[in-house]
């Protein structure tokens, strides 16, 4: 049986409605909790321990685990929390069972819209001397990497092709979402938010939350489950967070976490090792960075891109559905999902390997790789 020392994913629920929603929160997490148990055929009663990945100020409130500890069965249960991103729990669930201390995991997280401006909150993250006065938020710091990216600006088509191509896919990923089926895909060059980011190449901030339940090989012996995304390799890294200590275009951590995770993994041509990949692409630029890094990419990403030798981000990515928060951890959930051939209407045929890509803070600051491969990969670890 395919194995791994960190487990394995064996449960996905997510949350992504396509308008107002008409519950709270704790309603929220509740039924998505009771559906990621239900996707992995277990109770709460068989979870070791919960990693949960919130962040305060989105939520407007102090310490937001402790509203939300109840919803996801953490009373009187082993229960952690990271403010840092949403991948990071994804992390420290695989890194508690690959412990042998625990069996199971539940990790969550959720991406609210409590706060009447997400910039605003976002802008409180800077120190008070420099990046706060500028102001600096997501979108600010996205474009002046873009800027480092392609100071000539000659990525421009290959972005909005991608942005393009991103909300096709996600049309089909969540046909509810805003971006469905209905509606015409057409990215302009006008109405420029932040250069060089036309407004249509961002998605605005999404209400989501998502889910994951992670076991230990034992565990899914002992329950005879089929369906396993084989947790292969890990790699995560952060970089300073004052930006001119920093080189935009090169992503180090990205770096740093990509030879982890495929060194664990035994990847070394992920080009042809690797079946599907979901990155970060809070802009097409990060996408296109992102990619290159990860090797997915053969030569220059402004011509390689276009050929696509791996496919990336089938369910649309943050393109289509943006709950800034926990993103990360859907990369990962998405990436999952097409493993357990559980995908759905943007399920791949065959998928056996699949590296997810989680960025978190301003300009991809944390970077975080995961490479996971099927129940029927074969070979063990």
């Amino acid at each position: 049986m395919n194995t791994s020392k960190y487990g394995g994913v064996i449960g996905c629920a997510f949350y992504a409605p396509g308008g107002e929603p008409r519950e709270s929160l704790e309603e929220i997490l509740y039924g998505l909790t009771r559906r990621a148990l239900a996707d992995a055929r277990m109770t709460i009663d068989d979870i070791d321990g919960i990693v949960c990945a919130s962040c305060d100020q989105l939520d407007g409130r102090a310490i937001a685990i402790m509203a939300a500890s109840g919803s996801v069965g953490g009373v009187g249960r082993d229960i952690l929390s990271t403010p840092s991103s949403a991948e990071h729990a994804f992390v420290l669930g695989a890194l508690r069972v690959g412990s042998g201390q625990y069996r199971t995991q539940l990790v969550i997280s959720w991406s609210p819209l409590e706060a009447q401006s997400v910039p605003q909150v976002q802008q409180l993250g800077n120190d008070p001397y420099f990046h706060r006065g500028l102001p600096l938020d997501d979108l600010a710091s996205h474009a002046l990497q873009a800027v480092a990216m392609d100071p000539t600006n000659s990525l421009h088509d290959r972005a909005v092709a991608l942005v393009e191509k991103n909300r096709r896919q996600g049309s089909h990923a969540y046909p509810e979402r805003p971006c469905g089926p209905r509606e015409k895909v057409w990215i302009d060059s006008g109405d420029i938010v932040a250069w060089p980011l036309s407004r249509a190449m961002v998605a605005p901030p999404s209400l989501g939350a998502v889910a994951l339940v992670l076991a230990d090989a034992d565990f899914i012996a002992a329950r005879d489950i089929a369906q396993v995304a084989w947790i292969k390799g890990l790699g995560w890294a952060a970089e300073p967070a004052f930006l001119g200590d920093r080189d935009l275009a090169a992503l180090p951590s990205l770096d740093a976490a990509v030879a982890r995770a495929y060194r664990e993994a035994g990847v070394t041509n992920p080009v042809s090792q690797i079946d599907l990949a979901e990155v970060a692409d809070a802009t097409p630029y990060q996408q296109i960075l992102a990619g290159e890094r990860l090797g997915l990419y053969e030569g220059r990403s402004a011509q390689a891109a276009a050929r696509d030798p791996v496919p990336i981000n089938l369910s649309g990515g943050a393109a289509s559905f943006n709950p800034v928060f926990c993103s990360g951890l859907m990369r990962i959930a998405e990436a999952a999902q097409q493993l357990r051939a559980r995908a759905g209407a943007h399920q791949l045929d065959g998928a056996r390997r699949a590296v997810a890509h989680g960025a978190s803070g301003f300009a991809m600051q944390y970077n975080t790789v995961v490479v996971m491969e099927s129940s029927q990969a074969g070979g063990a670890q």
